[in-house]
């Protein structure tokens, strides 16, 4: 990036964070205020050296004061959301207030049809251009598919070390949490020097690998959830960390349903659907495993509208984690080869948990989420 490129990259995290929660919760929410006093204050500091600052869309690059930039998670996503709303210029100007900011904000948040809801101020200059999509290319398709997920060397290794561990489990030996965590903290990393979580996902490649290579890519969607909404540090590591081990109490069920072709019988049905009771269970009783985990272990197959199981109270309030895991957990499930089908299409997933929002999965977290894997944010 430019001068003062990790300002700048601080900027755009805030506010794009900001502006994923607001569309989740509101504008008034304390997350998205909290999130847009920080983008302010960032921005107040880029113009304070500066005098001015200037974005432009050329086709499907960023130009940041007069400089291309190379891609990345947070660049990527804001190119999307500014070609969505049909924005090609920004400057912002030394004397922006809060107000502005935030009016800035709001307007991003709205869907294309809300475009007037963007205006230029005294200090906020916007320009529209229109989006032409040529070729073959429709608005809304996507420009990710499963078939491009690579396997770098870093997630082969961190594979065998999960199998490890999990073999370890299933011998009843204890749990290796801080393995589990560097296993993480090595993802964050990547994906902080990468800026593409999706791309590191696992291709699935033997059926008696599956909760492993599951397990690894639940925790990929999952942070790539958590990291859309602003989540950072120690909890999106506790996130990550949740959902490596959301599936653990498969270990203690039989081998035989967990590999058998065909559908369950009622009575292995049953088993299987003890698997969060137990993994819970076990966590529970492991040190140093973050609670946040036991309970995603408890509800990640509970539904939105708690119709799922284990079977919880009409009040129970499922944890923002066993919504995000729900989320990553039917779309790996859908995307990977199994013994009895092939993987499914991009599109018809979609069209499948578009159908499970308010029932199976959150809608405004499955919304979110399918804009991160189709490219549309």
């Amino acid at each position: 990036m430019v001068n003062g490129s990790q300002n700048i990259h601080d900027f755009f995290r805030h506010l794009l964070s900001a502006t994923a929660n607001a569309s989740l919760y509101g504008f008034t929410h304390p997350q998205v205020k909290r999130l847009s006093a920080q983008a302010f204050a960032t921005i107040c500091g880029i113009l304070d050296d500066n005098g001015e600052f200037s974005l432009m869309v050329i086709e499907n690059e960023l130009v940041i004061n007069g400089t291309p930039q190379e891609h990345d998670l947070f660049l990527d996503r804001l190119l999307r959301i500014l070609k969505a709303r049909g924005i090609g210029v920004i400057k912002l100007l030394r004397g922006i207030s809060g107000e502005e900011l935030d009016a800035l904000i709001a307007g991003l948040t709205g869907e294309k049809s809300e475009i007037s809801a963007i205006f230029s101020s005294a200090h906020i200059r916007l320009g529209q251009v229109e989006v032409r999509l040529g070729g073959n290319e429709t608005a809304g398709e996507s420009s990710v598919s499963p078939k491009q997920f690579q396997v770098p060397d870093m997630l082969e290794e961190e594979l065998a070390r999960l199998m490890e561990i999990y073999t370890m489990v299933k011998r009843q030996q204890k749990l290796k949490i801080t393995g589990i965590y560097d296993i993480v903290s090595g993802f964050v990393d990547v994906f902080r020097q990468e800026g593409k979580p999706l791309l590191v996902m696992a291709a699935l490649r033997d059926t008696d690998e599956y909760t492993f290579t599951h397990s690894t890519n639940v925790c990929i969607l999952n942070m790539a959830q958590a990291m859309a909404l602003g989540i950072d540090g120690e909890l999106l590591n506790e996130i990550g960390v949740s959902a490596m081990l959301h599936d653990i109490g498969k270990l203690f069920i039989p081998e035989e349903i967990l590999t058998k072709k065909g559908k369950l019988t009622d009575e292995e049905f049953d088993l299987m659907k003890l698997h969060p009771v137990k993994g819970a269970r076990y966590l529970l009783e492991t040190p140093g495993v973050p609670r946040m985990a036991a309970i995603t272990a408890y509800e990640h197959h509970s539904k939105f509208n708690l119709g799922g199981y284990p079977k919880l109270p009409p009040d129970w309030q499922l944890n923002l984690c066993s919504h995000m895991t729900a989320i990553s957990d039917i779309f790996d499930a859908l995307r990977t080869r199994r013994s009895y089908r092939e993987p499914m299409e991009l599109a018809q997933i979609t069209t499948m948990m578009q159908q499970m929002m308010g029932t199976d999965l959150h809608p405004r977290l499955t919304s979110n989420f399918l804009n991160i894997v189709s490219g549309t944010a």
